[in-house]
């Protein structure tokens, strides 16, 4: 099995080359474009600290002043018996006396050689937590049931979701864990408590650092031959909504004045994840991208981010997260923000018409019933796809409302004991 997936891993690489223009074209089955996959599958092998950009570097050097004899030389090396140097690198799984898998832990790879496996990080190699495996679930099992039929595939046949799901899991798990980085930026604590200040939690999470930890995971989607351009941007999109929900949400903490502009694109790119798993099924199905399709699928998550932000109101300010509802407050005031969001979900559902009557009526009609179903499951019954619009009790003062909370938790952890 693992021949056959190494096998899988060259072919995949020998297509990119072809697509690139790597390829050799007097190669003709000699072995060289297979020994250049080869390679490039090497190169992309994580190796201490060591990057991309430096191991391209290396080499270079390397081939600069490296001769047939010295390649001889290292050919003799390695052919001896029994030189089995600390040096080697193996990849084994780690012992529960190794590691603790916990919810703010990383899976790291145990490497068996001398080194510190405590400088592994995030921006070395693709790694995800426990955590963001658990709260990625169901959010892959939205995607199966709500987007497969889109794909002609059957939800009720395992082998069409567990065919796809090592890619879709690992993708959205790394995701969820990129967010949680994010919104710890945003966590907002008492200082001195149970004093009335409030500050922000001071975590490092610019744009440009959650832009480096997402390569790995960039690197590892072009290695498995699914990286297109598109798909590219639109994990762009994801490292330009948690710029704008770093933007907006610091700027509430502080009472400073956000713009609605701001406020209407980081809702539209909020389910950029959504649209990453769909164009990587494009990729792992075969088929070329339905752009109608796309677009239908792209109101229908504003409506969705809409009704779990209205949901999640609270939860939202208590951890001070971008929520639309907590947006249209600050701008528009309590009294006009209700109106100004109604308005907004009402020329969505218009579009959201328009597009449901060009698609297949048989594939509208599954996708109509897959949003019923959702509706029923978290507990809105009603006609309605996205279930009766309900708008939270708006929240005058944030601040107030949080140190609330927390005194109220703090009682009942008290009482509890």
């Amino acid at each position: 099995m693992e021949a056959l997936l190494q096998l899988e891993k060259v072919q995949r690489v020998l297509s990119l080359m072809g697509s690139r223009g790597l390829s050799d074209p007097a190669d003709d089955g000699g072995g060289g474009d297979r020994f250049l996959a080869h390679f490039l599958l090497f190169m992309v092998q994580p190796f201490d600290s060591l990057t991309l950009e430096k191991k391209i570097l290396l080499v270079s050097e390397l081939l600069r002043e490296v001769n047939s004899d010295t390649i001889e030389e290292v050919q003799h090396l390695a052919n001896l018996e029994g030189t089995k140097g600390e040096d080697e690198v193996r990849i084994i799984l780690p012992s529960p006396s190794d590691q603790d898998i916990s919810s703010g832990h990383l899976l790291r790879p145990t490497k068996k050689f001398k080194m510190n496996t405590d400088k592994l990080t995030i921006h070395d190699v693709p790694m995800i937590g426990f955590d963001a495996m658990t709260r990625a679930n169901s959010t892959l099992e939205d995607f199966c049931r709500s987007y497969f039929i889109f794909h002609g595939l059957d939800i009720d046949k395992p082998q069409a979701v567990f065919k796809f799901l090592p890619f879709l899991s690992f993708t959205e798990s790394y995701i969820y864990q990129l967010d949680a980085s994010n919104e710890d930026s945003l966590l907002l604590v008492p200082d001195n408590y149970p004093s009335a200040v409030l500050e922000r939690k001071k975590i490092a999470s610019t744009e440009a650092s959650l832009s480096d930890m997402l390569d790995p995971l960039d690197n590892l989607l072009q290695c498995q031959g699914l990286m297109t351009d598109q798909l590219r941007n639109e994990l762009k999109s994801g490292i330009q909504y948690w710029s704008l929900e770093r933007k907006l949400c610091q700027a509430l903490s502080r009472n400073d004045k956000i713009s609605i502009e701001d406020v209407m694109k980081a809702i539209h790119l909020k389910s950029f994840d959504y649209r990453v798993l769909n164009l990587m099924m494009y990729q792992l199905t075969g088929q070329q991208v339905n752009e109608l399709h796309m677009e239908f699928l792209s109101v229908s998550e504003f409506l969705v981010e809409i009704s779990d932000d209205l949901y999640d109101y609270e939860d939202d300010v208590i951890n001070n997260t971008f929520n639309i509802l907590r947006m249209f407050t600050a701008i528009y005031g309590p009294l006009d923000a209700p109106k100004m969001l109604a308005k907004s979900i009402g020329e969505a559902e218009e579009k959201y018409e328009s597009f449901s009557k060009k698609l297949d009526p048989s594939l509208s009609g599954s996708y109509w019933r897959r949003c019923e179903e959702a509706t029923r499951e978290g507990g809105k019954i009603s006609s309605h796809t996205y279930g009766t619009w309900n708008i939270p009790p708006l929240i005058r003062d944030e601040e107030s409302f949080r140190r609330d909370r927390m005194n109220k938790d703090d009682y009942s952890a008290v009482t509890i004991r």
